[in-house]
């Protein structure tokens, strides 16, 4: 670690320089951004009827690649709101009154396999007392492809702070798979990607300049969900 000589707004730890400190002040004013691309894809043209729910589920594996629970709490938390809202059946409430067929050992592992859920005898009886027209499968994840910078901290008699940058690239990558359950047959699919780079500058105070790609992914992938099965765009 490194001490200081001075006061730590004027004084750069070793191998920063004028140039690092420009660089740092140039992220700070550009800030973080991500990048969405959203494609979609339909076999029917079929919208909610009066009453008729959708039910979102996210790919569940229980190992490091099942779908973040925090994303399809942000799909269902949006297509809640706005002018336009869908009434939604929440996950747990959806595994509960299907079960045994949710349950860990038999449940699907992805969208392929609902067609055979849904020829299983009982099962369609309880989709039509719940009235969800609509299931969206939800795959995908955000990982970090890229990370670099540097970052040094040091305490003086003067004080201490932080120098220096570091970033990571992180792509976030959905599709959602969407179900007639009224006509047990694939709808179209939907898939959003976001990249995006986040940093985290120091100049004295560390301070974290985020992308957020999950974020952009899920609000690009809500608005073509509530367009794909309403019709209507916000």
């Amino acid at each position: 670690m490194s001490i200081w000589k001075g006061a730590l707004t004027t004084v750069a730890p070793r191998g920063l320089g004028v140039r690092g400190l420009v660089a740092v002040i140039a992220v700070l004013q550009l800030g973080g951004c991500a990048t969405t691309r959203v494609e979609q894809s339909r076999q029917s043209n079929a919208v909610l009827g009066a009453g008729e729910a959708m039910v979102i589920l996210g790919r569940s594996t229980y190992n490091d690649r099942e779908t973040e629970e925090s994303f399809t709490d942000c799909l269902a938390d949006i297509l809640r709101q706005g002018s336009n809202p869908i009434r939604l059946v929440s996950e747990d409430q959806f595994k509960d009154d299907l079960y045994p067929w949710f349950e860990s050992r038999t449940a699907p592992t992805n969208a392929n396999e609902l067609g055979r859920l849904f020829a299983e005898a009982g099962v369609q009886a309880q989709i039509d007392q719940s009235s969800i027209r609509y299931l969206a499968w939800i795959e995908g994840d955000t990982v970090t492809i890229d990370k670099g910078g540097s970052m040094s901290c040091a305490v003086s008699t003067f004080g201490g702070g932080c120098f220096g940058m570091s970033f990571w690239e992180q792509d976030a990558s959905y599709e959602a798979s969407i179900w007639d359950l009224k006509n047990l047959s694939a709808s179209g699919q939907i898939s959003a990607d976001a990249n995006g780079t986040s940093y985290l500058a120091g100049l004295v105070v560390p301070i974290p300049i985020l992308a957020r790609p999950g974020n952009a992914a899920c609000k690009g992938l809500a608005a073509q969900l509530r367009v794909f099965v309403t019709g209507i765009e916000e």
